[in-house]
């Protein structure tokens, strides 16, 4: 089979089966077995790209789009091909080129091409992951028209660049970030699925805690994760933080605990408590202020700062209602 047909049987039969994957299903539990929840979604990424479709995951940072695609490729196999999409990101770097060096010395040739992230993705049969893709300039986006219809490239004193079946192009981006993006245009969507991805729930986001930081304090990752979310659901900000800042609140406020000698609460063999009233939720302040002031973005239209925002945050979850802090 040439690369310019690409189906879903050339990625679900033999290539799974030589890899030690034997289906798609095999595939889908043993990968299922690195993420908290995302299950749906985890099923809809896996068909699509099995299916051999290019796709367009939409959705917030930290809601694990990149975790989900390393894992289908670490368990398939395949080559994993990561791209930042930003103003900088021009044809060029995307395709490839040649070695000036060289050139000098040799003139243009296929041999001293270098090639970029999209070839060597065609090359490998791998999958190119281009995030903030709505950050890229539409050139470039124009430039993996081609390669998502035909399969093939031409470069330029090369010649024609054909993708291995495994080839497939992932993009992902962020829809609520206006600042700095553009329009895709309707002939790139045309040429993707796409799949909506948000955040997880309370109990899913604990679980992602509790397995990153290691921390065994129920009752510091419970308010670590609803301190976070939280920051979500205020009119005055504009995005909130992901679980990355839960998780991060969290390691932070264990490491202050150490440091002050605050013992965390659920914490086991320590007694009687060392921790005075107010202790705990002082730190878990702190430590909120850290890993939450820059991941937060205000509304601009208003004179508030991250840092009064978080404030009143933890005043509404540890003053005003005490009894959210609670586990379950």
């Amino acid at each position: 089979m040439n690369g310019n047909t690409v189906s879903g049987d050339d990625i679900t039969g033999p290539r799974v089966t030589g890899l030690g994957g034997g289906t798609v299903r095999g595939i889908r539990d043993r990968v299922a077995t690195h993420l908290v929840g995302r299950t749906r979604e985890l099923d809809l990424l896996l068909a699509t790209v099995a299916a051999g479709r290019d796709v367009l995951l939409e959705g917030p940072p930290g809601t694990s789009k990149s975790t989900m695609l390393r894992s289908i490729t670490a368990e398939w196999g395949i080559p994993f091909v990561f791209v930042e999409g930003n103003a900088d990101l021009t044809p060029t770097q995307l395709v490839g080129h040649h070695n000036p060096s060289r050139v000098l010395r040799e003139d243009y040739s296929a041999e001293n091409f270098v090639p970029g992230p999209l070839v060597e993705a065609m090359r490998t049969g791998g999958f190119l992951y281009i995030e903030e893709f709505n950050r890229a300039p539409e050139d470039t986006l124009n430039t993996l028209l081609t390669a998502m219809a035909e399969r093939r490239i031409a470069v330029p004193r090369v010649g024609a660049v054909d993708a291995l079946p495994t080839f497939r192009i992932v993009a992902s981006m962020n829809p609520f970030d206006n600042v700095g993006t553009i329009r895709l245009p309707d002939s790139v969507h045309d040429r993707l699925c796409r799949i909506a991805i948000g955040y997880q729930d309370d109990v899913a986001e604990r679980g992602i805690v509790l397995l990153r930081s290691g921390i065994d304090s129920d009752r510091l990752v419970a308010d670590a994760v609803a301190l976070t979310r939280a920051t979500r659901d205020r009119d005055d900000v504009r995005q909130g933080s992901s679980v990355r800042g839960a998780i991060d609140l969290a390691v932070i406020a264990k490491q202050l605990a150490e440091i002050r000698e605050v013992t965390l609460p659920d914490e086991p063999s320590v007694t009687p408590p060392r921790t005075l009233p107010g202790e705990y939720t002082v730190l878990v302040l702190d430590a909120m202020l850290v890993a939450l002031s820059g991941r937060i973005h205000v509304d601009e239209t208003l004179s508030a700062t991250p840092e009064v925002v978080l404030r009143e945050i933890w005043e509404d979850h540890f003053l005003l209602a005490p009894a959210a802090a609670e586990p379950g």
